[in-house]
């Protein structure tokens, strides 16, 4: 595990002091950790609402059928067939 320094201000210093005197973490690594974490989660539901978002603005829709979906497979399963 690699360890980093930072710097804060005098008030988000007590904010981090107190979160941990709460009991509510166990250090103030163990809070930083969280807060990465969370805002990894940000980040992927950023880029998944973003993917959607193109996905719908690509083209005509289709429904998606049980139909549609062997039709899908089948193609594929030709295609792998073809390629060995």
């Amino acid at each position: 595990m690699a360890t980093m320094t930072i710097s804060l201000p005098d008030q988000l210093r007590e904010f981090v002091e107190a979160e941990v005197s709460s009991g509510n973490y166990g250090s103030a690594s163990e809070l930083f950790r969280e807060m990465v974490r969370e805002r990894q989660k940000q980040k992927t539901q950023e880029r998944l609402e973003t993917l959607l978002l193109e996905g719908l603005e690509s083209g005509q829709s289709i429904e998606v059928t049980e139909h549609y979906l062997e039709q899908r497979r089948r193609a594929l399963r030709k295609k792998l067939e073809k390629a060995k």
